[in-house]
């Protein structure tokens, strides 16, 4: 593609026209030849004259430029100007194979990535290269199709991230089986990945390979852990050396059920660090609604965190043997757990058989050995069904035989009679410590305080299990808590008391993190592959690569094994999954995943998302050259003398359009401009009554049959206007509508004087009273009576309704109703004089040759003249096709009453054409 500094032409040939502008100029100044000279002495007669019409002899150097000018536009718009193009890239004959890692963390800045993958596929389309475009996450089957740029560049909108990272190892036996000779742009999303040099050394070997990755630091939210009372929020970012401060929103549903930001946290990321961890201290009422964490202001689904039941508050049922002696709660087997739970879990106490009506997460036993048979059955399908069980030795339990044969299943481990004291006067040896945590046990890594003793426990029978249901243990081997799986739940045993009798264990903050670490104040953490093998989960809401929560909809279940371990893909998609009681959520981020940033060799270019956007000038270049051809049509009919009446008429167009739409007679333009604007045309006019509704509906009414006069008569009406009746003249206006409106304040006598003098000019005032009534003199409704006071001091001739042979009937359209919105028959005009006789063969009688000055009805006309600003009827009119006939009739009514006003009785006229015929002898 040639270019000139920024500016490159798609087809530069066609410059080559340019040369001939040159010819061009001389064909246009070519003239005729030049008359032959001869003299005439009668020319004498004609000198000093001067003709009003010229014409020159050739064309004007400024007019040829112009037309130079636009021919010139014109050439170099069809030559395609393209301004700042991008560079070619490698051969501009090889197939370009677009590569896209679409990512959760291509996201980010995922409209970016599709504005450069747009450019260079536009470059790829200027150049006729074929394309491919390839997502690592959706592979496409077979052979790689190569297509035209511009068939992938109309799909390149609808390309979306996905919630997880390209399998890369089966990218690259993809990428192999492709065949050399292609040049491949890769939009990577900046992060290494396990796989990825391998897809790179087969993408190399395709063809030459440039890179493209954005430039923002890489964020993502780690799942959620809760944890001496404070839920954590572990950040991790890759991309950023310096510190950062970022807020991360908890999101769950208010007490209406509503999605709502619950609650802010920040966080900070040191310089140079790349974990941070924001912290949540919300009541438990409120840590139970969160349903996700979010990074405030990032755009992906590594960036979103779902909460699950482990950050759900647990209800927990405490029972004990026997009732509490007042003044000894220190001594209750029940105070050291109430102190303990209180803060993370919603305690229960009452009898086993409620609590268990109640169905709490867990059910503490402190002491209790005798169960009755039917209590104990449902407790076995309660704990069978995922319930924990947490049972304390002591004094009850130590004297019962429960446990003694066998185990049973509520006892984790078979025990021995009696019980065991050490430390006491009459044992031997000292209390004794806590043995370290194996690996295997849950309590594994937590510290033991050295003044934690034990003087007293029941005793385990030996058995070949008893190691593996051992979780603590005393340092000479003694088991201290015990536990065994029933169902899905499990059943655990301190061998000790709840209270301080037997140990200093629940004095120590060690009985707190052990409780913690049974899951009997939160609810477990996501459970491994081995507690989910055998299980099915189904999915309830899954991410997009957005970190947008949707609906699962009819997506298949998944393995229990595979949503604790398998990796992310289109059939594992990050969310929140369910086998009917319990949710397990699968983020996109791992508690130990570390972001590190892709390397890549020095000798692959790596480029930005940025770039300066090709800029066609094609439209532009042709649009100037039409508007140039337009102005020079314009000058040539202006120096052919061809415009000289465009002038007057462009000004009286410029005139209805600046000021029509919105005159009214008060415009504080002056009484000049007023006068100018209401007789240049006939302007039909309307009382301002002060409400500013009805006044609308006036001018909307009168806008109505402007149309219908333009449409139908030989009458153009200029815009309909409103007048002050205290201040405007209204001589200028051939008619007024006045609406009456009980409220109506009654003018002044100086605007009485106004329009007396207006209807002794031949004016005409329309009252409507509006109320479908008799709108005269008399009325028993509100508005008639207030006509009356209206037009008192009006010098009004007497008054009658409308008889059939008034002029009014027949102006324009022959009619014998008046209806508006309303069909009241009851119209007052002018009384006909009392020798107005009927002439024979005439079928009408001989009336006054003047306009009735004032009409009164109360059909709301204007309501059924009233257009909006779009044309259409502003009011119903009746109903149906009889609802439009009746509108139809209120047109026809207005156009007979203007007619009327502005031609008089002229149709009367033929009551003197017996006599006329008479004079001409006829």
């Amino acid at each position: 593609m040639p270019m000139i500094g920024s500016l490159a032409f798609t087809a530069p040939l066609l410059l080559t026209a340019l040369i001939a502008l040159p010819i061009l100029w001389w064909l246009l100044r070519a003239v005729p030849p030049a008359p032959i000279r001869r003299r005439f002495p009668g020319v004498a007669l004609l000198l000093g004259l001067k003709d009003d019409e010229s014409q020159t002899d050739k064309t004007p150097w400024w007019l040829l430029l112009l037309r130079m000018l636009a021919v010139a536009a014109a050439i170099v718009g069809f030559a395609g100007p393209v301004l700042n193009p991008q560079q070619d890239r490698g051969d501009s004959d090889a197939p370009l194979l677009v590569v896209m890692d679409s990512s959760w963390a291509s996201a980010r800045d995922w409209s970016a990535r599709l504005d450069r993958a747009r450019l260079a596929l536009q470059e790829a389309g200027r150049a006729g290269r074929t394309v491919a475009l390839v997502q690592l996450t959706d592979l496409p089957p077979g052979d790689l199709a190569l297509q035209s740029a511009n068939s992938w560049i109309a799909r390149v909108a609808g390309l979306e991230p996905s919630p997880f990272v390209p399998d890369f190892t089966a990218a690259a036996n993809w990428a192999e089986g492709l065949g050399p000779g292609l040049e491949v742009l890769w939009f990577s999303d900046g992060l290494a990945h396990p796989g990825r040099d391998d897809l790179f050394d087969a993408l190399e070997a395709v063809g030459p390979v440039t890179v493209f990755q954005g430039a923002r630091d890489v964020l993502a939210l780690s799942p959620p852990r809760y944890a001496d009372g404070v839920i954590h929020a572990p950040l991790t970012r890759q991309g950023g050396t310096g510190p950062r401060d970022v807020t991360v929103a908890a999101h769950g549903l208010d007490p209406v059920g509503i999605p709502r930001e619950l609650s802010r946290a920040s966080a900070t990321f040191a310089a140079g660090a790349t974990r941070a961890e924001a912290e949540f201290d919300l009541p438990p009422e409120l840590r139970n609604r969160i349903t996700r964490f979010e990074i405030v202001g990032e755009r992906s689904a590594g960036a979103v965190a779902l909460a699950d039941d482990g950050l759900q508050r647990r209800e927990v049922a405490l029972i004990d043997a026997g009732g509490e002696d007042e003044g000894q709660a220190l001594l209750s087997p029940l105070h050291y757990l109430r102190q303990a739970l209180a803060p993370t879990a919603d305690l229960m106490e009452g009898t086993l058989a409620d609590m268990l009506l109640a169905s709490p997460d867990a059910i503490i036993l402190a002491d209790v050995a005798t169960i009755s048979a039917e209590v104990e059955e449902r407790l076995i399908d309660w704990v069978e069904n995922g319930g924990l069980l947490l049972r304390f030795a002591g004094p009850r339990l130590a004297a019962s035989d429960l446990a003694r044969d066998s185990a049973g299943p509520l006892m984790p481990v078979r025990l021995r009679a009696g019980g065991r004291t050490v430390g006491g006067a009459m044992s031997w040896g000292e209390p004794k410590a806590l043995r370290p945590f194996a690996e295997s046990s849950p309590f594994f890594g937590l510290a033991i305080p050295e003044d934690v003793r034990v003087s007293s426990q029941v005793m385990a029978q030996p058995d070949p299990t008893l190691s593996e249901r051992t979780i603590a243990s005393l340092s000479d081997g003694t088991p201290l808590v015990t536990r065994a799986p029933l169902g899905q739940g499990s059943v655990v045993l301190f061998h000790v008391t709840a209270n301080a009798e037997w140990s200093s264990l629940p004095l120590s903050g060690l009985f707190v993190q052990m409780l913690e670490r049974l899951a009997v104040s939160t609810r477990p953490a996501t459970p491994d592959a081995a507690e989910l093998a055998g299980t099915t989960w189904v999915p309830e809401e899954v991410l997009d690569g957005f970190g947008v929560l949707r609906e699962a909809g009819t997506r298949p279940g998944v393995a229990g094994a595979d949503l604790a371990e398998a990796p992310l893909s289109a059939d594992l998609l990050p969310g929140l999954y369910s086998d009917g009681e319990r949710r397990v959520a699968r983020n996109v981020i791992s508690e130990d995943m570390t972001l590190t940033a892709a390397n890549w060799p020095a000798r692959i270019p790596v480029e930005g998302m940025t770039a300066i956007a090709p800029t066609d000038l094609m439209a532009a270049f042709l649009t100037g050259a039409l508007i140039l051809l337009l102005v020079d049509a314009i000058v040539a009919l202006w120096l052919a003398g061809r415009l000289s009446g465009l002038s007057r008429g462009a000004a009286i167009v410029l005139a209805c359009v600046l000021l029509a739409p919105e005159a009214q007679a008060q415009d504080p333009a002056g009484d000049d401009e007023l006068a100018l604007l209401a007789t240049s045309e006939v302007t039909l006019a309307y009382v301002l009554t002060g409400d500013a509704q009805l006044d609308e509906v006036s001018r909307a009414g009168l806008m109505g049959l402007s149309t219908v006069l333009w449409n139908r008569t030989s009458v153009e009406p200029a815009a309909p206007m409103g007048v002050d009746l205290e201040s405007d003249e209204l001589t200028f206006f051939p008619m007024l509508y006045w609406p009456v409106t009980v409220d109506q304040p009654i003018p002044s006598p100086q605007a009485y004087r106004r329009l007396n003098d207006y209807l002794r000019g031949g004016g005409m005032i329309v009252f409507d009273t509006r109320d479908a009534h008799i709108g005269a003199f008399g009325s028993g409704t509100p508005e008639g009576r207030h006509l009356r006071a209206l037009a008192a001091p009006l010098d009004i001739p007497p008054l009658e309704p409308i008889p059939e042979d008034h002029v009014l009937t027949r102006t324009f359209y022959l009619l014998q109703a008046f209806p508006g919105r309303h069909v009241s028959p009851d119209v007052w005009v002018e009384a006909a004089p009392p020798d107005a006789e009927q002439i024979e063969g005439m079928p009408f009688r001989n009336l006054n040759d003047g306009v009735t000055p004032v009409l009164i009805g109360g059909n709301d006309w204007a309501a059924a003249w009233a257009v909006t600003e779009m044309g259409r009827p502003m009011f119903p009119v009746g109903r149906g096709m009889t609802g439009d006939r009746q509108r139809e009739i209120a047109y026809r009514f207005g156009v007979n009453l203007v007619m009327h006003v502005l031609s008089g009785n002229y149709k009367s006229d033929q009551v003197h054409v017996p006599a006329l015929l008479d004079r001409l002898g006829q």
